[in-house]
C-alpha cells in the first residue's frame, strides 16, 4: 500500500516536525508512506477574495504536478464527510482496493484549497466542523491513518 500526503506548505515548528516523525515510522511497518511539501504563495492580511481564489490557484498548479491522472485523490475540505475513526480505517482499505493500492491525500495551506484541486478529488473528507491549522491537519491526518492501520490488523491502540 502506498500513501502519499500532499502539502501546500512546509512544517516550521519543531513541535509539529515531531509529531509527523513519529507517526511516520509508526505508519511504516503498514505501508509506504510520503508527504510532499508544495511551497504556498504569501497572502496579504485583508487580501480580497479574488486575490485569495488566485492565490490557490497558483498553489494548485504546483501541488498538481503531483498526481497522476490514475490517482485516487482524498481532499481535506470543511463541511464534507466526517468518519469515526473506525469507520475511516474500513473506508481507506476500501480506498485501496478503488485506488489500485495507493492513495493520495490533500491539505491546502492556510487559504485552503483551490476549487480546480477539490474538483480533481474522488472524494473529500473533513475532521470536523472546527477549523484547524494546517500543521495540525497534518499531523491530525497521521494520527488517524496510523489509528486505521492499527484498527484494520487488529491491533491495539488507546481510545
Amino acid at each position: 500500500m502506498n500513501i502519499r500526503i500532499i502539502c501546500v506548505g512546509s512544517l516550521k515548528e519543531g513541535y509539529w516536525k515531531a509529531a509527523c516523525e513519529e507517526y511516520l515510522s509508526r505508519i511504516s511497518p503498514y505501508a509506504e508512506i510520503e508527504v510532499i511539501e508544495c511551497p504556498d504563495f504569501p497572502t496579504k492580511d485583508g487580501a480580497s477574495e479574488a486575490m485569495e481564489s488566485q492565490t490557490k490557484e497558483k498553489e494548485a498548479i504546483r501541488v498538481l504536478k503531483y498526481i497522476k491522472p490514475q490517482d485516487y485523490v482524498i481532499a481535506l475540505d470543511l463541511n464534507k464527510k466526517e468518519y469515526t475513526s473506525p469507520d475511516f480505517a474500513q473506508h481507506l482499505e476500501q480506498c485501496f482496493v478503488r485506488g489500485g493500492s495507493s492513495v493520495t491525500f490533500l491539505i491546502g495551506g492556510s487559504l485552503g484549497l483551490a476549487d480546480s484541486l477539490k474538483n480533481r478529488a474522488n472524494e473529500s473528507v473533513t475532521f470536523g466542523k472546527m477549523t484547524f491549522p494546517h500543521q495540525l491537519a497534518r499531523v491530525m491526518l497521521l494520527e488517524q491513518i496510523y489509528r486505521a492501520f492499527r484498527i484494520l490488523h487488529h491491533e491495539p491502540y488507546h481510545k
